[in-house]
């Protein structure tokens, strides 16, 4: 009979640690998840620089505002409002409005349509769905032989779009608002794909395709690329917030999670409900045992764990209820050396940090085993 779960104390992502590639909006993403419990690790794997300087800028607006497209599609509110920004900078803003306020405006979702009629314009549609597909779709419907399209670009790989829209006859303008750079400080990122191949964290968030590829092409070029990707298809989840934005991890062959709408809240929901899905639990010694990241929910009482510990309760919990010698829980531990009395210190700890006794027994002379109970040992033995 296992003790009574009371209401935790604790959010739905405590004992994990959420790895965070965003470099806009990570400070609001980093909130979300650590009120749900998790610990965050930040490393923005790009930056966004704005090209309020930059000829390509400068030059599409001219171009737009010289000779009017038929269709301008704008895919992200804070792009458009950039762009409406640099060209008020130029001294190009009313001359630039006063020409969109001609053409046909398709914005993908409500932030972009809501940026739009902040800057008085008015869209002729918006995709229920957020989804670039359906804007492609819409257009390719009505068709665009003969027409001149501008697309705002936010540094995201549109895949497949321009390319649709001029093998359907179409003259494509970019519109290049922001720029993505590789970060100034790489540390982080290291930091970050360390812990990955590690296994130190329990998931990565992505928020776009470039911070995703530019995640990977860091690992190849410190030869980590086959590690890190061995650990994200196995051990370390890859939740992100798009289709678009998986497509470098999918063409690795990385599955990846993403919620139904592009949005980081809903992102971090998903990791509430996949993350504790995740983790083992097991009925020990008349307590119900749930091994998370860096805890143990003993009882729904969450309880952290030294990182040796949970190395050693890793290694027991894979043959629950079987005895696990000193010399293979030694290999287990980080760093691991030569002296089994690093695995009798180590297993102290966590025995003092689960505050529980009798959840690991000592067998004299052949090492420790999880005090799995009697009912399950047929359930488990060969887990």
């Amino acid at each position: 009979m296992y003790e009574e779960e009371q209401r935790p104390d604790h959010g739905p992502l405590a004992g994990f640690t959420v790895g965070v590639t965003a470099a806009r909006r990570a400070d609001e993403l980093g909130v979300l998840l650590q009120r749900r419990g998790a610990a965050v690790l930040h490393a923005p794997a790009l930056r966004i620089v704005p090209l309020a300087d930059d000829s390509e800028l400068l030059a599409a607006t001219k171009e737009i505002i010289e000779r009017a497209p038929d269709i301008v599609v704008a895919t992200t509110a804070i792009g458009f409002r950039g762009w409406v920004e640099a060209a008020d900078g130029w001294g190009l803003g009313e001359d630039l409005l006063a020409r969109l306020g001609g053409v046909r405006i398709m914005a993908r979702g409500p932030k972009v349509k809501g940026a739009v009629r902040a800057a008085g314009l008015t869209e002729e549609w918006s995709p229920s769905s957020e989804s670039m597909a359906e804007v492609l779709d819409r257009l390719l419907e009505e068709g665009v032989d003969g027409l001149r399209i501008a697309i705002q670009l936010h540094g995201e790989p549109l895949p497949g779009f321009v390319e649709a829209l001029r093998e359907g006859g179409a003259e494509v303008l970019g519109v290049p608002v922001y720029r993505w750079m590789p970060p100034e400080d790489i540390t982080p990122v290291d930091r970050l794909l360390d812990a990955t191949v590690a296994r130190a964290l329990d998931a990565v968030t992505f928020t776009s395709a470039p911070a995703a590829a530019s995640l990977l092409s860091r690992a190849e070029d410190r030869g980590l690329l086959d590690e890190v990707l061995a650990a994200l298809s196995h051990d370390v989840l890859s939740a992100c917030v798009g289709p678009v934005t998986a497509l470098p991890l999918q063409s690795r062959g990385i599955d990846t999670i993403q919620p139904e709408r592009f949005r980081l809240g809903p992102l971090v929901q998903l990791l509430c409900q996949e993350l504790p899905g995740r983790a083992r639990s097991l009925p020990v010694a008349g307590h119900r045992v749930e091994i998370r990241g860096h805890a143990v929910l003993v009882d729904g009482h969450l309880k952290p764990v030294p990182p040796a510990g949970m190395s050693l309760l890793r290694a027991l919990s894979r043959r629950p209820g079987w005895v696990v010698a000193r010399a293979d829980l030694l290999r287990a531990l980080p760093g691991s050396g030569r002296d089994e009395h690093a695995v009798e210190t180590a297993m102290a700890r966590l025995r003092t940090a689960l505050g529980t006794p009798k959840l690991i027994q000592t067998v004299v002379k052949r090492g420790y085993r999880l005090a799995l109970d009697p009912t399950a040992e047929t359930k488990y033995a060969d887990a």
